[in-house]
């Protein structure tokens, strides 16, 4: 018995020193990413580099706080990243009900196409893009980076909602039928609060693509009134000198949405993964 219990004390020592050494290798490079951001730029390059900072300072988030154009790349990064996952996941719901709830011709073809536009890769779709919002004239507009994202959100918006859709039971909705409902009423107040968890995987994965994406923001926008977090950051890169305090200050206020959101929603976001993958 003892060496039973030896054994199962040493596995699970074993496990927590595992999960330890993955915490901070996971966790160093933001350590550091801070570290950075609170000490004087001509000391980041300091020998022997030190992990602690001689002198505590907040001069890069003042420099940030009190730049209107700075605070302008998180209003565009705000505003542009709500909007695409709000639409992504009402048109998104809206979809996936039918597919999940009616058969219809062509519901196979169409499945495959939503399918195959995850397989190209967005760089491949950045000159076509790109000469579509000259056309209609939605250059360097918000117009032009929404409907870019939506294209390359709302396809896994579909898959991933249909196929959590697929596992509620179609007898709730026929209840609701029966009782003088519409079937958008049986969507938003039956079947939405059931998949919750995959809503949420849906928003979180649709805001992070959004809030992150560069490239796109890069060929689609010329003016600094309309760059984006990842673009103000490219913007502090100098021809002879970097700000790499400032640079790391803006890297970590443009993580704290995607942190903050998934403290708060990691229970529903693992579970929407777990149970929203695609079903027949």
């Amino acid at each position: 018995m003892n060496s039973i219990k030896s054994k199962r004390i040493g596995s699970r020592a074993l496990v927590y020193i595992l999960l330890l050494l993955g915490v901070v290798f996971a966790g160093f490079p933001i350590l550091w990413l801070i570290s950075i951001s609170i000490r004087a730029n001509g000391e980041v390059f300091s020998s022997p580099p030190s992990f602690l900072p001689k002198v505590v300072t907040f001069a890069a988030y003042f420099k940030i706080f009190q730049s209107p154009e700075k605070i302008r790349f998180f209003i565009n990064s705000y505003v542009i990243a709500i909007i695409v996952t709000l639409v992504t996941l009402f048109i998104s719901m809206l979809t996936a009900y039918g597919f999940s709830r009616y058969d219809f011709k062509g519901k196979k073809i169409i499945n495959m196409v939503i399918i195959g536009t995850q397989t190209v890769p967005p760089i491949a779709l950045m000159i076509p893009y790109f000469g579509l919002m000259v056309v209609f004239k939605l250059y360097d507009t918000y117009g032009a980076l929404v409907l870019t994202y939506l294209a390359l959100t709302l396809p896994y918006g579909i898959l991933m909602m249909t196929g959590f859709f697929n596992t509620i039971p179609k007898s709730l909705d026929e209840a609701v039928l029966i009782d003088g409902g519409s079937r958008l009423l049986t969507l938003f107040r039956v079947i939405v609060p059931i998949s919750l968890p995959g809503i949420v995987s849906t928003g979180l994965y649709t805001f992070l693509l959004s809030w992150n994406e560069f490239l796109f923001a890069l060929t689609l926008t010329k003016s600094n009134e309309m760059a984006t977090v990842p673009i103000g950051i490219q913007l502090l890169m100098g021809q002879h000198s970097y700000e790499w305090n400032e640079m790391m200050a803006m890297s970590f206020l443009g993580s704290l949405p995607i942190m903050v959101l998934f403290l708060f929603f990691q229970k529903y976001f693992l579970a929407g993964m777990a149970a929203g993958s695609v079903k027949d």
